[in-house]
């Protein structure tokens, strides 16, 4: 297989050839091919997270995450469906948006530990019933298990839970909705 090396400087248009060989190198889980689409597409990538993101270095950050989103669901491209490029802006795009969004909500929390109310309980005051969660948690299916540790015991949004659990978006939300449901029947019956 020949890939011929294109630099920064060459425009994005790329020979069929190469995004062929870029794609048949991600199918097969070759890591030449993270190389080849950093080298071929990184300038344009970081032109289109610039453009929700300015800050340099967060943009660089968001780059190298889209690039690990890449290099994740490689196998699971489908040129029929949409051209490399496209592809790839769409994973870029997304990742840029989900940082914003990440760091608004992250900025928009504050501690008001003068209206907390933590160290006001008492032991009268709590469930007793609910402190034995993991002994109920297990009663439930394990992709319900799974999903609920990730989102609550392990502090994860519903977007890392899918990324790290490699599940799609809309089915943690499912499984997060029904879990809570179940535990719900064992809490308030």
């Amino acid at each position: 297989m020949i890939v011929k090396q294109v630099t920064k400087n060459t425009p994005l248009k790329l020979n069929t050839t190469i995004e062929k060989d870029i794609v048949d190198l991600m199918r097969d889980g070759d890591k030449k091919a993270i190389s080849l689409l950093y080298e071929n597409y990184s300038d344009a990538l970081l032109g289109v997270i610039k453009k929700v993101i300015t800050d340099d270095d967060l943009a660089k950050d968001v780059l190298q995450e889209s690039f690990i989103k890449v290099w994740k669901k490689g196998k699971t491209y489908n040129p029929e469906k949409a051209k490399l490029f496209t592809w790839l802006y769409r994973i870029v795009y997304n990742t840029s948006i989900d940082k914003v969004r990440s760091l608004n909500n992250k900025t928009s929390k504050e501690i008001q530990i003068e209206a907390s109310n933590v160290y006001k309980l008492t032991s009268d005051s709590l469930n007793q019933d609910t402190l034995d969660i993991q002994k109920h948690m297990s009663s439930l299916d394990l992709k319900y298990q799974i999903v609920i540790n990730a989102l609550f015991f392990e502090g994860m949004t519903q977007q890392e839970a899918s990324d790290e659990l490699n599940i799609p978006l809309g089915t943690i939300k499912s499984r997060l909705k029904i879990g809570l449901r179940e535990l719900k029947k064992i809490y308030n019956p």
